[in-house]
């Protein structure tokens, strides 16, 4: 199975990596030229991925029209971009392996229901979990799920992709897996915030069993199965980017919790911490649906300028209630 990565970030790359590390050719796209021009002259990613030595076997494009020949591709941009670049690619009926994790703006959609409106006709799978970039292309042991409804195209993205240090797991709960990765990212900077406010360990494993909690009403509203939620790109993944400074959502609440305005820490940044533009869409997708998701409304107060103490005592001044609500 050829396989294309639409997304030159530090995620497309480790994705590459681990699909040519058995010197499978794999192709992929990227948007910048100078990260074009050093993952086919040099074997690296400088801008995204410094860190890895990549495989000779890839080849790296600024065309989309380049991956006409790929027999599955993995869709690895920023979720808000998703619709524009799927709009320009020609996928017909080749399966899509959805990597990116958010809710689109304006339509209050999955990525998945974006892909499925721009190409019908294409399969949708979706690979999450607790998966750092830089620990999945050096090699460490990581586990994931890849969801397809399709049991043959999934279990054959499985065998192409799955690796003895890359463990991938079967789903057939897409939605499922979507929705963990798309909250995650909003939690994530919550704890952040707890840490760079300087709350203390309590709080911050509070706040991962609450937000957990919220995950699952949200996801359960929107059809997700619990054990999906449970694994590892849900309960998985917020257990992971909660707690570590390498995730782009908690160094972003870090300085959020340290009272850095919102818009310079987004501005300063050459990548994207997904949960600030996933929080107010989330908001609004909550509302929606009639689901309680206190822990992302505060994440968005703190985003819209909101001062750090007043948004936490808002909600440790909630009403007490009982925990299985």
């Amino acid at each position: 199975m050829r396989i294309g990565v639409i997304g030159g970030g530090a995620w497309g790359t480790a994705l590459a990596q681990v699909a040519a590390a058995d010197g499978a050719p794999v192709t992929l796209w990227a948007r910048e030229p100078e990260v074009v021009e050093a993952i086919n002259r040099r074997h690296c990613n400088e801008l995204f991925l410094p860190s890895a030595r990549l495989s000779p076997s890839i080849t790296a494009t600024g065309s989309l029209g380049a991956l006409a020949e790929a027999e599955a591709l993995l869709v690895v941009t920023p979720a808000q971009h998703v619709r524009a670049i799927l709009a320009e690619a020609a996928v017909g009926a080749t399966p899509l392996v959805l990597c990116a994790k958010g809710i689109e703006a304006g339509t209050r959609r999955l990525v998945g229901e974006v892909a499925a409106a721009i190409h019908p006709r294409a399969p949708l799978a979706v690979l999450s979990g607790p998966t750092f970039a830089h620990e999945v292309a050096a090699g460490l042991p990581t586990a994931a799920t890849l969801a397809c409804a399709d049991p043959a195209i999934r279990d054959a993205l499985i065998a192409r992709l799955a690796r003895p240090a890359f463990r991938l797991y079967a789903s057939d709960d897409v939605i499922g897996a979507e929705i963990g990765g798309a909250v995650k990212n909003v939690l994530a900077i919550a704890c952040g915030v707890v840490e760079g406010a300087g709350l203390g360990q309590n709080a911050r494993a509070a706040l991962i069993a609450r937000g957990f909690a919220e995950m699952t009403r949200f996801g359960l509203a929107r059809g997700a199965q619990p054990e999906t939620l449970a694994g590892l790109s849900g309960l998985g993944d917020l257990v992971l980017t909660c707690s570590s400074t390498s995730s782009r959502n908690f160094s972003f609440g870090v300085g959020l919790g340290r009272g850095t305005p919102a818009a310079r820490l987004l501005a300063d940044r050459r990548t994207v911490a997904e949960g600030a533009f996933t929080a107010p869409v989330l908001r609004e997708a909550a509302a929606e649906a009639g689901v309680a998701m206190p822990v992302s409304e505060a994440v968005c107060a703190l985003i819209d300028g909101a001062p750090v103490d007043a948004v936490i005592a808002d909600l440790l001044n909630r009403p007490l209630r009982d925990e299985r609500g």
